[in-house]
């Protein structure tokens, strides 16, 4: 039996617009699974990434839990909740987000510096070892602007994982890169993955969607139905996007 990593009850989001509410989540229960590669689909505008913001605390939902570790994150104090996402919960973006005037190096340890249950040194010696493992350690001492859009992403996903975090969350991370690029950062979130890792994702793009164990379509801002995979294997790509692919025509995708 699967175990729980996070779990969403009731959980809703709204915003004010024009003097009225526009609700994006209504309702949703949700639980995701520690060591899975989840996935999360739906058309534009169904809630994708307000959900992935919700859950990880990124933004306050407005109503139902967020239960992490038997805690309510919906209604953590912000000083906390800053600590969780530093500690515990890993992010990668579409967009990179990385530090301009640092290198490489400098931008996957800083996470790592400020979580004080580390020793720089151990920080250091991490980040070496992920610099390796994303191919980009002979660049470490460039900046993101003398990089690709592809080695910048292989930077932020070690940035997001110098902690080990407990979940990795990523919002479209293939999102700005070309095919090439997209198969190198995808090949490294199933390494991930594969060595234990829970990863939390949101895409748009099916390809992506295939290195998945499990995938959940939503519609405005609820479940419809979801999608269970064996274990990512090359060998079987294309008849496991034939999979994904018929399942989300069944979904109207």
């Amino acid at each position: 039996m699967k175990n729980a990593i996070i779990s969403a009850k009731g959980l809703c989001k709204s915003f004010a617009h024009n003097g009225g509410q526009v609700h994006i989540l209504t309702g949703l229960d949700l639980e995701i699974y520690e060591g899975d590669f989840t996935v999360i689909m739906g058309a534009s505008g169904s809630g994708k990434s307000t959900m992935l913001y919700a859950l990880s605390g990124m933004d306050r939902a407005t109503g139902g839990q967020v239960l992490y570790r038997g805690e309510d994150i919906v209604k953590m104090r912000e000083k906390k909740l800053a600590a969780l996402r530093r500690t515990d919960f890993g992010f990668i973006f579409q967009q990179m987000h990385l530090v301009s005037n640092l290198s490489l190096f400098e931008n996957i340890t800083v996470p790592g510096y400020l979580n004080r249950s580390r020793a720089a040194a151990d920080t250091d010696r991490r980040a070496e070892q992920l610099m390796e493992q994303m191919g980009i350690a002979k660049i470490r001492t460039q900046l993101p602007s003398q990089c690709s859009g592809g080695e910048q992403q292989r930077c932020a996903i070690a940035r997001a994982v110098i902690n080990e975090p407990k979940l990795l969350f990523a919002d479209e991370p293939t999102g700005a890169l070309n095919k090439k690029n997209t198969t190198e950062v995808l090949d490294l979130l199933t390494e991930l993955n594969r060595a234990g890792q829970s990863i939390l994702m949101v895409t748009h793009d099916a390809r992506a969607a295939c290195r998945a164990s499990r995938i959940i379509y939503i519609v405005d801002g609820k479940v419809i139905d979801e999608l269970e995979l064996p274990p990512y294997d090359e060998a079987e790509e294309k008849s496991r996007e034939t999979q994904v692919n018929a399942w989300l025509a069944a979904m109207e995708w």
